[in-house]
């Protein structure tokens, strides 16, 4: 596809001088580490994955990590790379280690500011509804984490979260992970059996869960299915409620179960929490794939890794500061949360949102972001689409001057959505879109607080991370779509997957594509600004007359038509052998409109101009409903199989399964 000329914004000199990319540069240059030429963060990108144990090292001192170990103080270990010439060896689980014999504590460095500044908002579709400062907030970390050392939780046992977005999500996980345990997490709208293949894998001790939530003016009650959820994990040794819709929730049917603010109570007189130091990949989160063809693969993530590569994205690519609020519109079954939570180590103040985007009103993400004077607002793609269509204007309704990024994740985003940024939110504003996944609690691709903004494109590729497009050879392709890989090891790779004891799953999941490179699974392309444009999942990929097609490059030209609201393309395969096929797209209409021959008209005549003829869908059809998982991602594989009568492994995965019964047995797919 075309890429811009001329960038859509551009940093002021100033902005780029103060931007703490532009500090960490200049202090490696000072003292002697890196080169002078390497002027601007794409340099320093290159020379960071040339220089990996630098780099990392580098990370490391500047984030003044506390943790202890042979070597000097501000190098407590033996290496910072072991094994890194090969990212998964084939007799190992997993391939390299970082930071060896060194030991520390995510929770630590969260916990590290303890002064009366704000720590933690919460507001959901009523308003505001709690602030914690950091003092507060580890004061009841110490006593959660009493409470759960007195539940017999201690170092690698599981501490699970069925919990909406609450600061009790956040104090629960740092009380877990200060004692060594393990945190992972659900939001409430998984139903019981998504809940049960994920947990029911892990054997958690102690749960957390909520008695109900708001979403877009419901009260939706959770005891029933908590209940369920109890009965079926006999590992549980405690259940904490969280009294959220109901001020005194009815919990006497619930074996071993107490309220959350009685557990905070009772141990109240433990105010300073302890820290247990463990090795750098000591698992600190279990989180899971979508689930959508068979049960969730359990990823485990390391302490190290993920608070190391937390650290650079938010300080060095998002530049975030301790005098700034950070918001990210995300649930706890998302790695948006944790990405989120991380920026307490920053010392920033985290903002939490818990509802519907757009209600009570499609303006309350904008409101609470003037009240609460957010810094970096981030979203997805799907949210700024919308709000496009429904003809929100955030600038000229709300004081949004302490607003310096806007970050979007999930899909990729379409350019027309960076146009209605710059227009219609604020001007002066760095949009980053960013990408990455669940499998490495970070990303790939991210934002440049001193580079120029080009609509349709990421930024760069991350600090440290040997990102490379490769075509179907294997070789590295630039201004090609292709493969997104990684060449090289970042210490966020996951440190195992669960019950994977000889780590075939771990490998058949990443390395066995191209033997010994890292394949994410998204089609992607190196621009020639060195930016990064992803084209959807390559495993959904449309490939009509050999030309491979990336699903997000209909989408963009499908959102642009006023009558449709989304969309989804598959590729369908006819004749006897499936030996020929054609491009079929699903349409979702606004409210009063059809999917008339003029709207058909308009959708194929945008796609063959702005796309390509191979792009234009032979087959249109208009649905009620897209299936999407419980993240929001719209899952193309799940109709595909549908559509050609293929059953669906786990439909229980999807936010709204029901949806799926559309796509079957269509008469316009009969021919």
């Amino acid at each position: 596809m075309s890429v811009d000329v001329t960038p859509i914004w551009t940093p002021s000199a100033d902005a780029v001088d103060r931007a703490r990319i532009t500090q960490f540069r200049r202090d490696l240059v000072r003292r002697g580490i890196v080169d002078p030429s390497v002027r601007d963060a794409h340099a320093l990108q290159r020379w960071s994955v040339e220089h990996p144990t630098s780099f990392w090292a580098e990370i490391w001192r500047t984030a003044a990590i506390i943790a202890e170990g042979p070597g000097a103080s501000d190098s407590p270990w033996s290496e910072v790379l072991v094994g890194g010439e090969c990212m998964a060896p084939p007799d190992t689980q997993r391939g390299p280690r970082w930071f060896t014999d060194t030991r520390l504590n995510f929770a630590e460095h969260l916990l590290r500011r303890r002064d009366a500044a704000t720590a933690i908002v919460s507001w959901n579709e009523h308003g505001a509804q709690q602030r914690i400062t950091f003092a507060a907030l580890a004061e009841q970390v110490a006593a959660t984490a009493a409470a759960l050392a007195a539940a017999g939780v201690g170092v690698g046992d599981r501490v699970v979260g069925y919990l909406p977005n609450l600061p009790q999500a956040v104090i629960a996980m740092l009380a877990a992970t200060s004692l060594g345990a393990v945190w992972s997490s659900c939001s409430p709208d998984f139903g019981t059996k998504g809940v049960l293949d994920r947990f029911g894998q892990i054997a958690p001790k102690v749960l957390i869960a909520a008695d109900g939530y708001w979403y877009a003016g419901k009260q939706i009650d959770g005891l029933e299915r908590l209940r369920e959820i109890v009965a079926s994990l006999p590992s549980l040794a405690a259940v904490w409620v969280v009294p959220y819709v109901h001020a005194a929730p009815t919990i006497a049917s619930i074996p071993a179960a107490v309220t959350f603010t009685d557990v905070l109570v009772q141990y109240a007189a433990h105010r300073e929490p302890t820290f247990t130091r463990l090795p750098f990949d000591h698992p600190l989160y279990i989180m899971y794939s979508s689930g959508t063809t068979g049960l969730p693969k359990c990823m485990v993530h390391g302490a190290g890794g993920t608070l190391l590569q937390h650290w650079k994205e938010l300080a060095l690519h998002t530049d975030l500061g301790p005098d700034d609020a950070i918001f990210y519109f995300t649930t706890c079954g998302w790695m948006m949360w944790n990405w989120l939570v991380s920026a307490l180590a920053i010392g920033s103040t985290v903002v939490l949102y818990d509802g519907a985007p757009l209600a009570p009103s499609a303006d309350i993400l904008w409101r609470m972001a003037a009240a609460e004077r957010v810094s970096v607002f981030g979203t997805s793609a799907k949210y700024l689409s919308v709000l496009e269509k429904e003809g929100v204007q955030p600038r000229e309704q709300f004081d949004l001057t302490a607003l310096r990024a806007i970050l979007s994740t999930g899909s990729p985003l379409a350019a027309h959505s960076y146009d209605f940024v710059y227009a219609q939110i604020k001007s002066d504003v760095r949009l980053a879109s960013i990408s990455g996944g669940t499998d490495i609690v970070s990303c790939f691709a991210l934002g440049d607080p001193t580079g120029p903004v080009y609509r349709g494109e990421l930024q760069m590729r991350g600090l440290g991370m040997a990102v490379e497009v490769f075509d179907d050879g294997g070789m590295p392709v630039r201004e090609t779509p292709g493969e997104l890989v990684c060449t090289r090891p970042f210490p966020s790779m996951p440190v195992a997957f669960w019950n994977d004891p000889d780590g075939a799953l771990y490998r058949g999941a990443y390395f066995e594509h191209f033997p010994g490179v890292w394949r994410h699974g998204d089609w992607a392309e190196i621009t020639s600004h060195d930016g990064l444009i992803i084209h959807g999942r390559s495993d959904a990929t449309l490939n009509p007359g050999g030309v491979r097609i990336g699903t997000a490059e209909i989408y963009r030209q499908v959102e642009q038509i006023p009558e449709i609201l989304e969309s989804l393309v598959i590729e369908q395969r006819l004749g006897v052998d499936g030996d020929d096929s054609r491009v079929v797209l699903f349409v979702r209409m606004r409210d009063g409109a059809s999917l008339s021959v003029d709207v058909q008209r308009a959708i194929r005549q945008r796609i063959r101009e702005h796309a390509s003829p191979h792009h234009v869908p032979k087959v249109i059809v208009s649905v009620a409903d897209i299936p999407r998982t419980i993240s929001g991602k719209i899952t193309e594989i799940a109709v595909r199989d549908v559509v050609h009568g293929r059953p669906v492994k786990n439909a229980d995965a999807l936010a709204n399964p029901a949806a799926l019964a559309l796509f079957a047995d269509l008469p316009e797919l009969r021919s």
